[in-house]
């Protein structure tokens, strides 16, 4: 998000979204937008929540403030095209997400009410995730650019396809990933 989209304005998602108007607002850094918003959302939901998965939860979106603040400091995209960067983007999102949704963790924020609703009703959370976001992309939009909406409306497009591709319902019956390695004896 750091190097492709961001320099672009373009939320990745909900609090991605809010992290920009912070930004576009106060100026403060994305970063730390990202991780205030995520962190308020997990506070708001944290009962919802396991411990282990509000621990990972807070690991993750620590981590990912922590990598978005290097990333936009320390690398610059290779392309010098809004279109490639989007598509990047997108792809690395979603690949992400949905390593996290497998591990039984969220991307913090909106991803929390995602993944509840797909434990509870047996929905994919691309889906979920999509029409929640793109309230707050609205916002965004009318507040910077019409252009963006357009641009994060494709990102949560193609991550969310990223997304149902490697998720499935089945999964959450199932382990987490990590525990594979384990057997017992």
């Amino acid at each position: 998000m750091g190097v492709f989209l961001f320099p672009h304005a373009i939320p990745a998602g909900g609090c991605a979204g809010l992290a920009i108007l912070l930004y576009h607002s106060l100026q403060l850094p994305v970063s730390i937008g990202l991780w205030a918003t995520n962190i308020l959302f997990l506070l708001l939901a944290v009962h919802h929540l396991g411990k282990v998965s509000a621990v990972g939860t807070i690991i993750v979106i620590t981590t990912t403030a922590v990598s978005v603040n290097f990333f936009q400091v320390y690398l610059h995209s290779p392309f010098s095209n809004v279109w490639l960067d989007l598509m990047a983007g997108s792809v690395f999102l979603g690949a992400g997400i949905s390593v996290l949704l497998r591990e039984r963790f969220t991307n913090g924020g909106i991803g929390f009410v995602a993944l509840a609703l797909a434990r509870r009703r047996k929905v994919n959370p691309g889906s979920t995730l999509f029409w929640m976001n793109a309230v707050i992309f609205l916002l965004t939009a009318v507040v910077i650019d019409w252009s963006i909406i357009v641009l994060a409306l494709l990102c949560q497009w193609i991550s969310t396809r990223i997304v149902k591709m490697v998720y499935s319902p089945v999964m959450l019956l199932k382990r987490p990933l990590y525990f594979g390695a384990w057997r017992k004896k």
